[in-house]
């Protein structure tokens, strides 16, 4: 039996010089420049700091980590979404099911932050829901910026954001530009498919309308896989989005049913009703009339 030493276990010691050593016998290396660290490269100085409640209450910390985390989300989803666009502008639809797939993964996030949310209970909220005044995630810039990307187009709602200049351009251009679903159109076209022209080259500012020539369209897709492999694939990854975005819609209204009942929402709105109405929306409505026709 080895000599007992008052030594701790290498991973446990504290630097020495320029570095320590860990269990495998590595330099761990502890002098680096400030900007190279783990906090440093992640900016945590300034997002651990970004949490200002304004009342002494316990859970409305919780409150604005949630929406925080919820809007780093959606700029990542952005982020997916913009480049899985430009794939299929380029007919380069493999990678663009890796970005179509981590979204969706994203989505999922999305969906159980509202379980979080939901341990708060309506006396929770209530201690503190007036220091909001007329706050709402119903101005959520990045939420509605997805929804026009994605393809639900509603001009009359930028309007909100006005007061930011910033948001309500990237909005607008957002608004005036082909969606990921208009793409997708496009690329069917190109493939040979019949898609009406007005379809084509239209004022995409306008809210997309469902055609019976669109759906034929996916359902030759869905006939066909062999020969339509990829596009098959994109028909489902869209299914699967529209599919994760209903589910977030979902346990959003729940989640604020079960908090604040049939209340007004803080920015205006109906509330629980605004929400269930929500519920309606279809990004891509011929891939689910398709289905009733297979």
């Amino acid at each position: 039996m080895s000599a007992p030493t008052d030594r701790p276990p290498a991973e446990l010691s504290e630097p020495v010089g320029t570095g320590a050593v860990d269990v495998s016998g590595e330099a761990v290396h502890w002098d680096v420049p400030k900007e190279q660290t783990y906090s440093g490269y992640l900016d945590l100085a300034r997002l651990l700091t970004a949490q200002h409640p304004r009342s002494p209450e316990h859970d409305e910390m919780l409150f604005i980590i949630v929406h925080q985390t919820s809007e780093l989300w959606m700029k990542l989803c952005l982020h997916e979404l913009r480049a899985a666009i430009a794939c299929i502008r380029r007919d380069e639809l493999a990678p663009c099911f890796k970005m179509l797939t981590r979204f969706g993964q994203i989505q999922r996030q999305l969906v159980h932050v509202w379980d979080v949310l939901a341990t708060l209970t309506p006396f929770d909220y209530s201690s503190f829901r007036n220091q909001l005044g007329r706050a709402s995630g119903f101005q959520s810039w990045q939420y509605r910026l997805l929804e026009f990307t994605i393809g639900n187009k509603n001009r009359e709602l930028i309007a909100v954001h006005r007061a930011d200049p910033a948001a309500y351009q990237l909005l607008d251009q957002a608004l005036a530009a082909p969606s990921l679903y208009d793409e997708s159109l496009r690329l069917l076209s190109r493939r040979g498919f019949e898609i009406p022209e007005a379809l084509l080259d239209r004022d995409f500012a306008e809210p997309y309308v469902a055609h019976k020539q669109v759906t034929a369209a996916w359902l030759a897709v869905y006939h066909s896989i062999d020969a339509h492999w990829d596009l098959y694939e994109l028909a489902e990854k869209l299914v699967d989005l529209d599919h994760r975005f209903q589910l977030w819609r979902f346990s959003h209204m729940k989640t604020v049913e079960r908090i604040i009942g049939y209340k007004r929402g803080t920015g205006g709105t109906s509330g629980v009703a605004y929400l269930a109405k929500a519920l309606e929306l279809r990004f891509f409505p011929e891939l689910w009339s398709a289905r009733t026709s297979m």
